[in-house]
């Protein structure tokens, strides 16, 4: 009987948390539906108010809580970006508005370990009203604005810090790339802590603008423990301190981790990431005439090398001038072949006659 009374208990439990997963499937079509509404508005007063019943409903769905590892793939202009210690949900998006500003709507799923369940809290765009790069600690209702990519934890003694890397599309002259640290106070998100060493001082988080025709890399590579970055510089000398006219200037600098800081080092050098030793080519069999996958090693092959596949060609660089291929390079050829076969010299012909001009014996 007992046996019965246990398989009939697990059955309810599975039929309940079938109809929870469905639930949120189906409010998660809704919310698309909706979410599709707001991306096709107009003008910016229907876009606040799509964007209002958008944000008021997900904040419904968000608090369930199957919301905290549901994927929902279906919102496609939303982001959500998990911490790799499964604490932090990060539900973040944007609605440009027609002067090419943005406003931006944030939604933080964390973990709280006392009472063992999911809080969830808000940040409010308050950047209308707050300085354009605000540099203390903020509370959520101060928050200035961004679309958040990538969560890095940070464990101190009492508390974790998330270092958070964000994007901001700031104007129609430039955007802002930022790194930020995020904790929590209670269950209350703080903005800004003093973990970036620079050689001049040691801020709260960092803000670099850049032209809007151009595009910085800020990301962390976790196996070098660094977030590494593009270097700004203005694209004249004379523009010095106008970020619209910052573009990067293809040097790098890294904010590295020690301890639970960031120091930051100048001119770092980039790696790629290692490739597999071998892959997967297709070819056709000569023989046969079908096509068969074969592997290969991926190595370089020295051109030079008599046994490399291009036959030992000798490899030279050639530049544009020098390439037979281009237009200005057949130019000049056929301009010195003339030249050549002119022999005279113009700057010694007499501009009346014609005629070589003699040389006087001093």
């Amino acid at each position: 009987m007992k046996y019965s009374l246990s398989i009939f208990f697990c059955l309810i439990i599975g039929i309940a948390t079938a109809n929870e997963e469905s639930s949120i499937e189906a409010r998660e079509i809704e919310l698309s539906v909706m979410l599709d509404a707001l991306r096709s508005a107009n003008n910016d007063s229907e876009k606040a108010e799509k964007n209002t019943a958008f944000k008021n409903s997900l904040k419904k769905v968000l608090e369930l809580k199957e919301a905290f590892t549901y994927p929902f793939g279906k919102l496609k202009t939303v982001g959500f970006v998990d911490s790799p210690d499964k604490q932090l949900r990060i539900v973040n998006w944007n609605v440009e508005q027609e002067d090419q500003t943005q406003r931006y709507y944030c939604f933080l799923l964390h973990v709280d370990e006392k009472k063992k369940n999911i809080e969830l809290s808000e940040l409010l765009d308050n950047s209308q009203f707050s300085p354009p790069r605000p540099d203390g600690i903020l509370e959520a209702k101060d928050w200035y604005g961004a679309l958040y990519y990538k969560i890095i934890p940070i464990v101190k003694v009492t508390k974790t810090v998330y270092t958070l890397l964000g994007w901001d599309g700031n104007n129609s002259m430039s955007s802002i790339k930022l790194i930020d640290a995020l904790y929590f106070a209670g269950n209350n998100p703080k903005l800004g802590s003093p973990i970036f060493k620079t050689k001049e001082s040691t801020l709260k988080r960092i803000f670099y603008e850049h032209s809007k025709k151009t595009t910085m890399s800020l990301k962390y590579e976790p196996e070098y423990d660094r977030i590494i970055f593009d270097h700004l510089s203005p694209e004249a000398p004379n523009l010095k301190g106008f970020y619209s006219f910052y573009v990067p200037d293809l040097s790098l600098d890294a904010f590295v981790l020690s301890g639970n800081k960031w120091l930051l080092k100048e001119d770092v050098i980039g790696v790629n990431k290692a490739i597999d030793s071998k892959t997967e080519i297709f070819v056709k069999n000569e023989r046969t005439g079908k096509i068969e996958k074969q592997e290969i090693k991926n190595k370089w092959e020295n051109p030079e090398d008599k046994s490399s596949p291009g036959g030992g060609n000798i490899h030279i660089a050639v530049t544009p001038e020098k390439d037979a291929q281009n237009p200005t390079a057949i130019k000049n050829d056929l301009n010195k072949k003339a030249a050549r076969r002119d022999r005279r010299n113009p700057e010694n012909m007499n501009a009346t006659l014609g005629r070589k001009n003699k040389r006087r014996k001093n």
